[in-house]
């Protein structure tokens, strides 16, 4: 299977999440607006979703994964099993310690490094602390799943890993239908969606259970004990998990600010709904599938392969998010009109949220090579030098986000995390070709330049269709138009994009059909090095 095929199959797992992820947010937002339940609800989620990327995908995605590969290679699927049943004893007992601790702890934790903002009100934060209380197990499932999901990733089955994401917007998005016909108050719709997360977190550790026993793997409870293997996992993870998660720590710093002014955590909340769509689909694609896959490139001793995938992963990521980037920065008010304007969330609510997604999408390609260069890291087995640069990142987003927050409010947060992304990224790639790990390619090098043109182009052109069609997108026009309209800039953007990026060089569709027809480890002729994705 093609490099290209496989960003293919975990993005469209991805991408189906954030479909119904949209259907969530305009449900949450027409029922809840940006007020105080959806601010507790936001705040309180926040919390174990960023243990999750955190300990989770972050760890065991950069640390597992390369480990679990090695150990197949080296002694087949029964050595894959036992280092994976140790692993095993050990997360899920400290899983289980520390959601006990922090479960304890919750009304303490959510007051002082939470939502500090919410002191002044009382009900708000007690229906933080309850929603959090309800969600924080959640972690657990999530935790176990992740490591299940990147066992799946080393066997080359990557669909039920990306699919099972899934199930949460579903469960939600039919929480919230429940909650709607049965007129649920507010406080009600939050406890009742808590549930659902709770719910949620069960159903996604069943599918990759399942998917891994029918793999082959069968997973049984060890005595959890500190072997060299767990040790070197443990070793490693930590610093992965800080790595790999620092737009979570970035969000998680902005969500924490952001208590101290109503409406601006679910603000940030659903503009972040928004630009996830393009970071999922392709910045968690290139994560999960170039990880293995580099790793495995160099285990073999084969550089140019690894250079290869490097490079084409890159340029996929500019191919993709340069456009989107542009779109989210010209057009996020019709956007944000059509998704969420209705019920609860007001026309004022859609200006704020406008100019916090706007700037959001200045920072889309960097995070999504962060994803991207962060392999090149952990393939070497080297966590301590992303770690690092995560730790300046955090410190720049903390101190312009405290600079920023008084005069800007939710804008602030969101200038300071797009800062914050791009010296990570920046770091990141200085140091890869520094060391020598990251080679220069002719074909990257002609053709980013050019989709960096294309995108512009594009941008301009859709932000003149937005100016021309603007009383297709007044609040007062029907939604039925306002969502016909941005479809049709959307279609028009893309063709004009796909027109421009072709017609300039930035792209060439002979060779992309010959790298999506390349089967793993097979050059694609004589231009190994410059063939685009």
């Amino acid at each position: 299977m093609s490099l290209v095929k496989k960003f293919a199959t975990v993005g469209s797992g991805t991408m189906l999440s954030r479909v119904f992820g949209f259907a969530r947010e305009m449900m949450m937002a027409a029922a809840l607006g940006t007020g105080p339940v959806a601010e507790a609800f936001y705040a309180a989620f926040q919390f174990p979703n960023t243990f999750r990327r955190l300990f989770a995908e972050g760890a065991f995605n950069a640390a597992f994964v390369p480990l679990f590969a090695k150990e197949i290679e080296a002694n087949g699927v029964a050595g894959a099993k036992k280092f994976s049943e140790e692993v095993f004893g050990v997360l899920f007992t400290v899983l289980l310690l520390l959601t006990i601790a922090m479960e304890l702890a919750m009304p303490f934790v959510i007051r002082y490094a939470i939502a500090p903002g919410f002191a002044n009100d009382p009900e708000k934060l007690l229906l933080t602390v309850e929603l959090a209380a309800i969600m924080f197990p959640y972690l657990i499932c999530m935790s176990l799943g992740a490591m299940m999901a990147g066992m799946l990733n080393s066997l080359h089955r990557y669909f039920a890993a990306a699919i099972a994401p899934v199930f949460l917007n579903i469960i939600l998005v039919g929480v919230l239908v429940v909650a709607w016909y049965g007129g649920y108050d507010g406080r009600e719709v939050g406890l009742a969606l808590g549930w659902g997360v709770l719910a949620a977190g069960v159903v996604q550790l069943g599918i990759v259970f399942v998917a891994v026993r029918g793999a082959g793997v069968s997973i049984g409870f060890r005595r959890p004990r500190l072997t060299p293997n767990v040790k070197r996992l443990l070793w490693l993870a930590l610093p992965a998990a800080i790595t790999g998660g620092i737009t979570q720590i970035n969000t998680l710093v902005g969500t924490a600010i952001a208590t101290g002014q109503d409406g601006a955590v679910p603000s940030l909340n659903l503009a972040d709904r928004v630009y996830q769509l393009p970071l999922g689909i392709v910045g968690v694609a290139v994560g999960v599938v170039l990880l293995p896959e580099l790793a495995r490139a160099l285990r073999a001793g084969n550089r140019v392969e690894a250079a290869n995938l490097q490079n084409r992963s890159v340029e996929f990521t500019l191919f993709l998010t340069l456009p989107a980037a542009a779109a989210l920065f010209t057009i996020a008010e019709p956007i944000v009109r059509v998704l969420y304007e209705r019920g609860a969330f007001l026309p004022e609510d859609t200006l704020v949220v406008s100019e916090v997604l706007a700037i959001f999408g200045i920072g889309l390609p960097a995070f999504v090579l962060i994803k991207a260069f962060t392999p090149g890291y952990f393939a070497r087995e080297d966590t301590r030098t992303p770690m690092i640069f995560a730790g300046i990142s955090v410190a720049v987003n903390i101190s312009v986000a405290l600079l920023l927050f008084p005069s800007m409010g939710a804008p602030g947060i969101a200038t300071a995390s797009a800062v914050a992304g791009w010296i990570n990224a920046t770091l990141l790639f200085t140091v890869l070709v520094r060391r020598g790990h990251w080679g220069s390619d002719a074909g990257l090098l002609k053709r980013a330049p050019r989709i960096l043109v294309a995108s512009a182009l594009m941008g301009g052109a859709i932000h003149l269709a937005v100016s021309y069609m603007q009383p297709q997108f007044a609040p007062e026009t029907p939604f039925y138009i306002q969502a016909a309209a941005l479809a049709a800039v959307v279609a028009g953007g893309m063709v004009f994009y796909f027109a421009s990026v072709f017609g300039l060089g930035g792209a060439d569709m002979g060779m992309i059909r010959r790298n999506v027809k390349r089967k793993q480890g097979t050059p694609s002729g004589g231009d190994q090095n410059n063939d685009p994705v």
